[in-house]
């Protein structure tokens, strides 16, 4: 077992590559709460003062907030630092990721607006007391595809391994049980296209605080309904998907329904580098959240921490002050109203196993210390050439609280492209509530989807 002290040195040097760690120590998992944050975050600021130190988060409710609706920006007074371009990117590159001086580099209108930092990240106390449990117990299972040990909070605060930090990801606090609805556009180089408008139902079973501990289901991390209301071809589609801790155990589940056919399929394809829905080949099925699903296909490395210019509190970009059509622009989203923060991201490097396939044959990932939530993504083709360049727009949901995904955009740098998720500027329902039972959540419910 690496103390910390290890651990940070092996950082330090360059990387730590394993799938054998798991529990630390009670004086190290003491450490949270302490120097660290209840999820593992480095409390203080930095020596430049550019990152201040975390408070506790964003908690206070925007008296303009309506449950369910649109989050007003409580921020909207800071004041802009600088605008990074493609002109002085040199000065802050640094800070950046291959990825973003890629496309500060393509596109002369592509800009990134740099505002105060605010550590807004904060989580239920639950999270935080399950999470300090998990410090001293949980372990990854044999190969590194799944933990074993809980059923809620952060499994690995203190990370001595990629596949730690991965997992730390696709398990970070997301909400309990609601609804939502987005639309999602697939834009040409001339800047077409066709908006695809969803309705989801989420119950995130794994930390979901409406259940104790014990209510929740071993091994689960979510169920995901997802159903297409636009375009008329697409309409009435429906994807139900299972999701696990263990995916040695019990890998992920998944079936289709098809209204022309008015059948219920199982769809072991949704998964890996297979397509995403109704996303022009702009996406991969494991692209969506930055990264889900089994983490099987790669070899998993942490490189410590670097200071990086991501989006965060991206709330006008998110909210309903611009339409759709003023956000979705040729080349890429619109600019104007981004926000991009320097903040402390934890980089971990995944490569294609040898014997395995997938359409990225290196991905590099950038997590926020405050959520464990992936930022900014690059992917590399089987060439070893820059390919994809991922952001995810977040923002603090302050009412439950929880650094929310926001809209999601994918840069294809081959061709010129990209795809945005989660538009919901022309939406009314961000976060609804809803009472769901497993039930709800069962292939055989798929064909009543539409009805609800």
């Amino acid at each position: 077992m690496m103390t910390i002290k290890q651990t940070l040195t092996a950082l330090l040097l360059g990387s730590v590559t394993a799938t054998a760690f798991g529990a630390v120590s009670e004086e190290e998992a003491q450490r949270l709460g302490q120097d660290l944050t209840p999820i593992g975050a480095e409390r203080a600021g930095n020596e430049a003062g550019t990152i201040p130190a975390w408070d506790g988060g964003l908690t206070e409710v925007h008296p303009d907030f309506e449950k369910g609706g649109h989050y007003p920006d409580p921020y909207a007074d800071d004041e802009r630092l600088f605008t990074i371009t493609g002109k002085n990117y040199e000065k802050y590159e640094e800070n950046l990721s291959a990825g973003q001086i890629a496309l500060l580099k393509r596109y002369p209108t592509w800009k990134m607006h740099v505002y105060p930092t605010r550590r807004s990240a904060a989580y239920p106390e639950g999270i935080y007391e399950e999470t300090k449990t998990n410090a001293t117990k949980v372990e990854l299972v044999e190969g590194g595809n799944g933990f074993e040990g809980t059923t809620g909070g952060v499994p690995f605060p203190i990370p001595q391994s990629g596949l730690e930090a991965i997992w730390n990801h696709l398990t970070h606090y997301r909400g309990d049980t609601y609804a939502t609805t987005w639309e999602q556009a697939a834009v040409t180089q001339g800047g077409d296209y066709t908006l695809v408008d969803f309705d989801y139902e989420y119950d995130f079973v794994y930390s979901n605080q409406d259940k104790s501990p014990s209510e929740r289901e071993d091994n689960l991390l979510f169920y995901f309904l997802q159903v297409i209301r636009e375009p008329p071809r697409l309409a009435g589609s429906a994807l139900l998907v299972y999701e696990y801790a263990n995916q040695v155990k019990q890998p992920r589940r998944a079936w289709t329904y098809n209204p022309g056919q008015r059948r219920v399929r199982l769809a072991p394809n949704v998964a890996y580098d297979n397509p995403g829905t109704a996303a022009d080949a702009l996406r991969t099925n494991d692209d969506f959240g930055m990264y889900n699903g089994a983490t099987d296909r790669y070899e998993w490395t942490l490189h410590g921490k670097k200071e990086m210019y991501i989006p965060y509190n991206s709330y006008e970009a998110n909210g309903p002050t611009l339409s759709v059509e003023e956000m979705v622009r040729p080349n890429h989203v619109n600019p104007e109203p981004l926000r991009y923060e320097l903040h402390r991201v934890w980089v971990v490097e995944a490569n294609l196993k040898e014997g395995t396939s997938h359409i990225y044959k290196r991905r590099m990932f950038y997590l926020d210390e405050d959520s464990w939530g992936i930022a900014v993504t690059d992917k590399y083709d089987n060439r070893d050439q820059l390919w994809r360049v991922d952001e995810d727009h977040k923002y603090a949901y302050y009412d439950i609280p929880f650094l929310a995904p926001g809209m999601e955009v994918k840069h294809d740098l081959q061709s010129g492209r990209y795809i945005a998720l989660s538009l919901r500027n022309d939406k009314e329902t961000v976060y609804k509530p809803i009472e769901r039972t497993p039930a709800d959540f069962s292939p055989a419910g798929l064909r009543d989807l539409g009805l609800r």
